[in-house]
């Protein structure tokens, strides 16, 4: 106000005070911010800048409000000193200093209306979501609290939480700068304001973003929503959106229509689903993304599949035929879990787009992080690190994603930098129910999408019966992506017409909501008499294209009777393309030796016990470790952590990636992999050796994960599911953890083959071993993995030249307990090596990893050695077999206990110990040999583990089929028990010695029955 103290200094003499134009009776200026007063009475001597500001706050107002010599200078001021335009400034500004002066009560009471007009924006941004219009039935609150913010003005009583009154409301007050309900006008009335403020936040769209703490975001989100008139279709739009709800609801009469008494989990109630997802394609389309990889619940899949993957419709059709013949690929899965992969051009864009949707299970939210891994794999081979050519979108059902605790396991994999995807849409199909259970007994939190805070991702509530407000929605949502690489949510306020499915009566504990349902109009009439109403299309359009889909559906179905075998393999949701055959078989039934040359095992040893940066302080005890790998490579040998160097080194110069997650994998739970080296000196500096091994190699990768198991592991099988050419390892901290992830193991791995001819090779390393660390830290339960591996243990199978191939063919996934550091290198090779991909479960050591018996000559590594599924006694026994007693037949670290315990007792040349590597598939085949070796000897299975767990309940039954049930096989071990270990160390060590005794006591079995 420096430019009115002149003036201020020249009227003190003047006489010229605020006289109104009708003389001095008039009421003008009053410090009440359009309150009236008298005018003041205020002396020539007290006039100053302040007043002077005063006096242009009043004028701001109402030019009529001052004297004409006033309203002439301040007009003046504005043609003359355009640079310091001041009606332009923010009342912060203007009001500077104000707090250090002596203020009349007139001019704090202006101050604290425009702060109360501020602090009424920012409630409605902050909570206008609470009042919004959003539930389509009209009887429910979208959000469980059901309570009206007193700071909002849904009555005209409100104002008085604010200071103001029904007289302010034709006053008029400046905007601050962060809020865009102005527009061009930078004032408005207060009546306007707050009518704004509800058009922007308490119609049919509710935004909660105010949580994030990036202004920068905030005013991004303030202008898509504030911005007058900024929600506006054009004609075309609207047709488009029309022909797509057309598409959508029509889909589901017709599939309702022929097929009335079948499951088939309709949208009916959220149909303006399908253009949602279409609307977010084509704005990322034209952002650049070419490829989409979605994963959602079973609702609304079949119209998904039809309408944006454009999956044949008579493909679909046929599913649903009783008679149709199953085609020899596995045991399938129902119709609304399949998925799907389809190239086609966006008609929108023009660009071509690839679509997948992920087959998954039931087990709801669980395709959740799977989606995101082969997102992250898709980006990390197509060169895109921040995801402009590959994003995903994931489906919700509202229940589910307030209560399954894999959602906040996956949201927070989204911002970490091995896992991030760069941002994800996540589409909530909120049908205010849960089966039966109502939104009150179903979450504690006020919406369903509330987890999405803990990641600053904007939440937009809306009106699914409102398909306009939708369409902006999803346009706003896939512009934040494009823009901030971020996650978004948009909360489909909708409802289910029928009940969980079609076969379900609702009315048995929701009576009102489906009273109401019941009675409401479906989506597509009101928005097509909308679009009629204006103009925009006649009846008989839209009648035409009605017809014109019912007819696409017709000659569909009449198409899909022609159908008869049913092939699984038509809806694949990840293909890889030139790995198998035209008709899905591998290209060869062979496996080659999984040996390296001596040279390249030396130089990955010379690299892994070095730091190839320059100037790089190691740890001391770090140092330790390389130099004692150096040692090891002078003398030709390996330990496990060189052995799985060797493996992962020389995978890489052959152009595979690999990539090695989980919880501290990067140091190794037990401090023995150091595949990442910390500076000493330089904080965050480090050196991954592994990525120096050869010019010009694929990037090796190993991250430390998020302490979760659940959204981790079903990441790692997402992103081995991108690639057959590429090793995919997760690591358990201990392998007793992998049960919280126990789903993905069950319902992916183990039966994904199975059910979505899917396959995948990804690894799982877990930690086990009986070593007194208690019942936590012991057993990575391999009964549960036996249990579920499908071969049969009562047939004999018939041995042919590709026997050993053929097994790994045949089974669902391969179980393997590796005693020396040379197998474990060589099945991780062979796991490239095969013609095929299966999921590969290793039970890895802990003490092993130190023990200097437990290690492994080059010999054993070089050209033309391969993985060993048995390991046969190589000692005295071995030499004369007709002489031994007893044959011990075990796998893993026990070998070494039996192995010292049978040299104390010096019984080399009487008991043979054979090892057992592969587990399933059974090598029937090796075993035959081994038991006809020792014709004569008494046979014994040996374990660490309790007989109800471990292996002797899969391995009994195969021995006796190879034994044809002649022989018996007797069991050595720990007795039955609840818990996997006991916690006391003194019973661990009483235990272990009383079964070793057994182990080796030739008569232990003397008299027993068979």
């Amino acid at each position: 106000m420096s430019h009115f103290r002149p003036l201020a200094v020249a009227l003190r003499g003047s006489g010229l005070w605020m006289l109104g134009r009708n003389g001095p009776g008039r009421q003008v200026f009053n410090p009440h911010r359009g309150c009236s007063s008298g005018a003041a009475q205020t002396s020539p001597s007290t006039l100053s800048s302040t007043y002077v500001e005063q006096m242009y706050y009043a004028w701001l107002e109402d030019p009529k409000n001052v004297h004409e010599s006033w309203d002439a200078y301040f007009r003046s001021a504005q043609v003359n000193n355009p640079a310091a335009d001041i009606s332009k400034l923010r009342p912060s500004t203007l009001l500077q200093g104000r707090a250090m002066t002596q203020t009349p009560a007139m001019s704090q009471k202006v101050v604290e209306d425009h702060l109360a007009v501020h602090n009424l924006i920012r409630a409605y941004q902050i909570r206008g979501h609470h009042v919004a219009r959003l539930d389509p039935l009209g009887i429910l609150t979208a959000d469980v609290d059901s309570f009206v913010p007193s700071d909002l003005i849904t009555t005209i009583d409100r104002l008085g939480f604010y200071g103001l009154d029904e007289s302010d409301l034709n006053k008029t007050f400046q905007l601050p700068s962060t809020t865009f309900i102005g527009g061009h006008e930078s004032t408005l009335p207060l009546r306007e304001i707050i009518h704004r403020l509800e058009t922007s936040y308490c119609g049919h769209i509710g935004v909660e973003f105010m949580f994030i703490n990036n202004l920068e975001q905030c005013q991004w989100i303030r202008q898509k929503i504030e911005t007058p008139g900024i929600m506006k279709f054009t004609d075309r739009e609207k047709r488009t959106l029309l022909a797509r709800l057309v598409r959508s609801t029509r889909f589901e009469d017709f599939l309702a229509r022929k097929w009335s008494s079948e499951k088939r989990f309709g949208l009916e109630g959220c149909e303006v689903l399908i253009p949602a997802l279409k609307m977010i394609i084509d704005k990322s389309s034209a952002a650049g993304i070419d490829t989409v990889i979605m994963g959602m619940p079973h609702r609304g899949r079949l119209n998904v599949l039809a309408n944006v993957v454009r999956k044949d419709l008579d493909q679909i059709f046929c599913q649903f035929d009783p008679k149709l013949e199953a085609a020899d690929e596995g045991s399938g899965d129902v119709k609304y879990h399949l998925g799907m992969y389809h190239e086609r051009i966006n008609r929108e864009t023009d660009k071509d787009i690839t679509l997948s949707l992920m087959a998954n299970p039931s087990h709801l939210e669980a395709v959740d992080p799977v989606v995101q891994g082969k997102t992250k794999a898709e980006q990390f081979y197509r060169g895109d690190p921040e995801g402009k050519k590959v994003m995903s979108i994931l489906m919700h059902g509202d229940a589910a994603f307030a209560g399954q605790g894999v959602v906040y396991e996956t949201f927070h994999l989204s911002e970490l930098p091995s896992y991030t995807t760069n941002g994800t849409i996540h589409v909530v199909v909120n049908n205010q129910i849960g089966f039966t259970t109502d939104p009150r007994m179903a979450r504690s939190s006020p919406y369903p999408t509330d987890v999405a805070r803990v990641v600053n991702a904007p939440i937009f509530h809306v009106n699914a019966d409102d398909p306009e407000a939708v369409m902006y929605v999803c346009r706003v949502a896939a512009e934040w992506r494009s823009t901030f690489n971020k996650d978004v949510v948009i909360d489909l306020v909708c409802y289910r017409r029928f009940g969980h499915n079609e076969m379900d009566e609702p009315m048995f504990t929701q009576p009102l909501m489906y009273k109401q349902i019941r009675k409401q109009e479906h989506v597509l009439k009101k928005y097509a008499d909308k679009l009629i109403a204006e103009g925009v299309v006649t009846l008989q359009e839209f009648e035409e294209e009605v017809a014109k889909y019912d007819k696409i559906c017709e000659e569909a179905y009449t198409r899909s009777k022609d159908e008869k075998i049913l092939h699984i393999r038509h809806w694949l949701d990840s293909p890889w393309p030139n790995f198998f055959t035209a008709e899905g078989e591998p290209k060869s039934m062979s496996c080659p030796p999984t040996g390296l040359s001596e040279d390249i095992l030396k130089h990955i040893g010379e690299v892994a016990s070095s730091a190839p940066l320059q100037d790089f302080s190691i740890h001391s005890g770090v140092l330790r470790i390389l130099r004692g790998r150096a040692d090891m490579v002078s003398k030709r040998t390996v330990d496990w952590a060189l052995g799985e160097y060797m493996a992962f080194g020389s995978l890489l110069k052959d152009g595979i990636h690999v990539r090695l997650s989980g919880q501290d994998v990067e140091r190794g739970t037990f401090s023995h992999r150091h595949h990442v080296l910390h500076d000493q000196e330089v904080d965050k500096r480090v050196c991954v050796p592994m990525n120096h091994l050869w010019p010009n190699q694929v990037p090796y990768t190993v991250c430390n994960s998020s302490l979760s198991e659940y959204g981790v592991l079903g990441f790692e099988l997402g992103f081995a599911m991108a690639s057959p050419n590429a090793l995919v390892c997760w690591e358990a901290q201990f392998g007793d953890f992998h049960n919280t992830a126990q789903c993905i193991i069950d319902q992916f791995i183990s039966s994904g083959q199975a059910k979505w001819v899917r396959n995948n090779g990804i690894v799982l390393l877990l930690p086990h071993g009986m070593e007194g660390m208690g019942p936590e830290h012991s057993s990575a339960r391999p009964e549960r993995f036996l249990q579920m591996s499908k071969d049969d243990p009562d047939r004999y199978p018939e041995f042919t030249a590709d026997f050993e191939v053929q097994q790994l063919y045949d089974c669902n996934w391969i179980v393997v307990n590796c005693s020396t550091p040379a197998n474990y290198f060589h099945v991780l090779r062979r796991q490239i090596l095969l013609p095929f991909r299966k999921p590969l479960i290793i039970f890895t050591p802990k003490s092993l990893l130190r023990l200097p018996e437990a290690r492994s000559s080059f010999d054993e590594m070089t050209t033309g050695t391969k993985f060993r599924r048995v390991i046969p006694d190589n000692g005295a026994a071995s030499e004369n077999p007709g002489k031994v007693k007893r044959v011990i037949f075990c796998t893993g670290k026990i070998y070494y206990e039996l192995l010292k315990e049978r040299k104390q007792l010096k019984l080399e040349d009487t008991v043979a110990i054979v090892r057992l590597e592969q587990i399933s598939p059974f090598p029937f085949d090796i075993i035959k040999a081994e038991v006809e070796l020792y014709a004569n000897a008494e046979l014994l299975w040996c374990q660490e583990e309790h007989k109800n767990m471990g292996y002797y309940d899969y391995v009994r039954p195969r021995f006796l089929t190879v034994l044809s049930n002649k022989r018996p096989i007797w069991y050595v071990g720990r007795d039955p028990a609840a818990a996997p270990a006991t916690g006391n160390k003194f019973t661990h060590l009483a235990e272990l010695k009383r079964f070793m005794d057994t182990a080796f006591n030739l008569t232990a079995f003397e008299g027993r029955c068979f």
